[in-house]
């Protein structure tokens, strides 16, 4: 079985989970990059109802913005759920990277990366997900496995790979069933196995419409300012003089706020500044 019939396999898989233990059909998290865009048209040549979700992190370079809404705006016409989630909190604001750094005392670091969690984890709460999660991406994720439940501790996470999950009855595929019944959150990663190299050979030649920042000669499209980006990557602080004004002043806003505190932000990273005799 090749790479794309295996993660159709995995799609069909969950999405079968999906429909019977939620009683809804799976979630396809889109962020706007190629592992998105090669999962969202995997998705579409399964046959499985589904829907699409994008996570807003109010740091995305504005052309990968556009190429999401025109995405969404070409799905919803083919009669496809799209939604965009802009992270409105119960007192009415939005959630964004703005006010969370002055809240922090600090920008995300790679070994503090609040931002994640708090703008693109969030979504698909008691549902069951598919995400672009690959092996290739890092060491981290060697760790994980085509079928999920991400616990809040690591003795709690429970990891299947599609194997596990055909032969059904076993103690980890019925664990991570036990989860469905119960609606909680749930993941598929269906291309977790394929290298960089599949990915850019079937973005190129199977997918329609793309990121124009590949075309830039960019590798990555990530937030704007990541801590993860590499060199190459840094430059896309270039994109958007608007979008590095916001960092540059909510820095500023972060050091004024730390200094009352009793903090100041040094080489990136908050210190305690003690006075007196401290």
């Amino acid at each position: 079985m090749d790479l794309e019939q295996k993660s159709i396999e995995r799609i069909k898989m969950a999405s079968e989970m999906s429909l019977h233990h939620y009683g809804k059909p799976l979630i396809c998290t889109y962020s706007g990059g190629k592992d998105s865009d090669v999962m969202l048209e995997l998705f579409k040549r399964s046959g499985v109802p589904f829907e699409v979700h994008n996570s807003h992190t109010t740091v995305d370079a504005p052309p990968t913005v556009y190429h999401i809404r025109d995405t969404f705006r070409d799905l919803e016409l083919a009669g496809i759920a799209c939604d965009i989630d802009y992270h409105r909190q119960p007192d009415g604001h939005f959630l964004t990277m703005w006010n969370i750094i002055p809240q922090k005392l600090m920008p995300p670091t790679r070994t503090v990366r609040y931002c994640c969690k708090s703008l693109k984890e969030g979504d698909g709460a008691n549902r069951m997900i598919a995400t672009g999660v690959r092996w290739a991406e890092s060491v981290q994720r060697r760790g994980r496995e085509a079928f999920e439940y991400i616990a809040s501790t690591k003795a709690g996470r429970i990891a299947a790979s599609t194997e596990v999950m055909l032969a059904n009855d076993n103690d980890t595929s019925r664990r991570l069933i036990e989860k469905c019944e119960m609606k909680a959150k749930t993941v598929c990663n269906p291309i977790i196995d394929w290298k960089d190299s599949d990915i850019w050979d079937f973005y190129w030649h199977e997918c329609k419409h793309h990121n124009p920042l590949y075309q830039m000669g960019y590798t990555r499209v990530g937030c704007i300012g990541c801590p993860l980006a590499g060199k190459k990557e840094r430059k896309s602080l270039r994109i958007s003089r608007h979008t590095s004004g916001h960092i540059s002043e909510h820095l500023k806003r972060c050091c004024r706020s730390g200094d009352q505190k009793g903090y100041r932000l040094i080489a990136g990273r908050m210190e305690v500044m003690f006075s007196g005799g401290g």
